[in-house]
């Protein structure tokens, strides 16, 4: 015989965790961490690694317009991109390398 399902009581179940999340309640056992990332400087590692803008834009795969924006700061990142960014700035020699085999 089939167990029997609980999915209905399951997905209410999770949207109330979530809407409590949202709204900033306790979710019951639900621990949310936050982490404080600093935002890399794409300017000063591109400058540290001695690229140009169109160069640099060309490693990140983005419009040169899209990593001029990055710099001026009118416009942030992505995630994956500032992960990159933050890669570039420990390992730089690694990124180029791996970049430069593909």
């Amino acid at each position: 015989m089939p167990k029997k399902s609980n999915f209905g009581a399951e997905l209410i179940q999770a949207m109330s965790e979530a809407l409590a999340h949202a709204d900033g309640e306790s979710a019951g056992a639900t621990i949310v961490r936050e982490i404080e990332v600093d935002t890399p400087d794409p300017k000063q590692i591109r400058r540290r690694l001695e690229l140009t803008q169109d160069q640099m834009a060309r490693v990140l795969g983005i419009s040169v317009y899209g990593y001029r924006k990055w710099e001026q700061g009118h416009r942030r990142m992505s995630g994956p991109a500032a992960n990159l960014l933050r890669v570039m700035e420990k390992e730089p020699e690694a990124v180029l390398r791996a970049l430069s085999a593909a």
